[in-house]
């Protein structure tokens, strides 16, 4: 069993930053990545930006070169650092541990706003 606890969230005007932080707990050794989803008003959840323990990193095109995925091993602790944010970023936020045999976990939602 893995739990997960976020915190960052917030409101913020368009062009403001945000960093989003995501603390393990539980069967930690068996987390193989870590990632961030999001979930804005009337639509599906989606990949934001994923990290695996080797330090490999996938982002949605959305966000590329505005967010930082990062992560911290030793902390079992994953980081999504947001700049030049867009009302378009507005949503729920999720992150997600991926485990070697104990499939997928995810933390409760942060929401983040991004208006004017």
């Amino acid at each position: 069993q893995v739990q997960l606890v976020e915190s960052g969230g917030g409101l913020v005007q368009p062009g403001g930053s945000l960093r989003l932080s995501c603390a393990a707990s539980g069967s930690t050794f068996s987390i193989d990545a870590m990632g961030w989803y999001r979930q804005g008003p009337g639509e599906q959840r989606e990949l934001v930006a994923r990290i695996t323990r080797s330090g490999s990193t996938k982002y949605a095109d959305s966000v590329k070169g505005r967010f930082t995925i990062s992560r911290d091993n030793a902390k079992n602790t994953v980081y999504l650092q947001m700049n030049s944010l867009k009302p378009e970023d507005t949503a729920v936020y999720y992150c997600k541990a991926d485990t070697i045999g104990f499939g997928g976990f995810w933390a409760q939602g942060t929401q983040v706003t991004v208006f004017s």
